[in-house]
């Protein structure tokens, strides 16, 4: 009984996330987050153009909060509209702005578009960021498949199943179906494979004491030549006054042979 329950329950939380996104638009939503609280059933609309999804003063929100109490049977649903910050690096964005191109500019420029996704995505901070192009629709003989990447993405292992940002979306065209299946690695994703390079961070402690021992050095030197300067003088002086003893019994001599 309990998982018929939780079966019911994802099916209407199913038909109520396909029908808000019928009635606000595909390329305006993002995704819809569904929680129970106490008061009742909170619904948060991720855009990034709240604007729209609003209208002019809340009338849009008005309108779909009655739809949801009468076809659903919802007590007291809580729409809140929470706006994206970076959707170049939003999946689901991403894949509802190549499809809406698309509708727009038809798909022969479909490579210039998946370039460009690629290009402001890892502008945006993305690690890595890989778009599939497929379908009828695309320009060519058959149906073919365009694989677009950039970056570091991962394809396989824990990381690729809970932490990948996926999107699958789809467009009805005159040449045909075209479908859009983005994936994206965020930087903030911290991977198991990632090496740091430890840097040996030079202490400023060693390099005073350097410089203290290159002036201690150089005082040295200073102080031993000082002393060296004193000894040469005082060598000359003590031979300047042996010269002038020699010199003095000489006068005295001849002063007494003169005498004589």
């Amino acid at each position: 009984m309990i998982e018929r329950q939780i079966v019911a329950q994802k099916l209407k939380e199913k038909e109520i996330e396909t029908f808000i996104f019928g009635y606000l638009g595909r390329i305006s939503c993002s995704h819809i987050m569904m929680q129970r609280t106490p008061l009742g059933e909170k619904i948060s609309v991720y855009t990034s153009r709240p604007g729209m999804i609003v209208g002019k003063r809340g009338a849009n929100i008005k309108k779909l909060t009655d739809i949801l109490k009468t076809k659903f049977n919802m007590e007291n649903p809580q729409l809140e509209v929470v706006e994206i910050e970076n959707p170049y690096v939003d999946a689901a964005s991403v894949a509802r702005s190549l499809m809406s191109g698309f509708e727009r500019f038809g798909p022969k420029r479909f490579k210039a578009m998946a370039y460009r996704a690629l290009e402001d995505a890892l502008k945006a901070g993305a690690r890595g960021i890989e778009v599939v192009i497929g379908g009828r629709g695309v320009p060519s003989e058959r149906a073919k498949t365009w694989r677009f990447s950039a970056g570091y993405l991962k394809k396989s292992g824990d990381i690729s199943a809970n932490y990948v940002d996926r999107s699958y979306e789809y467009c009805n065209l005159r040449s045909g179906t075209i479908g859009v299946k983005v994936s994206i690695l965020h930087a903030e994703i911290i991977l198991p494979d990632d090496v740091k390079y430890k840097t040996e961070e030079k202490k400023p402690e060693q390099v005073v004491k350097k410089d203290e021992e290159k002036i201690e050095i150089k005082e040295e030197v200073i102080t031993e030549k000082k002393t060296e300067d004193k000894k040469n003088h005082t060598s000359e002086k003590k031979s300047e006054k042996k010269s002038e003893q020699k010199e003095k019994p000489k006068e005295v001599e001849d002063v007494s042979a003169k005498e004589k």
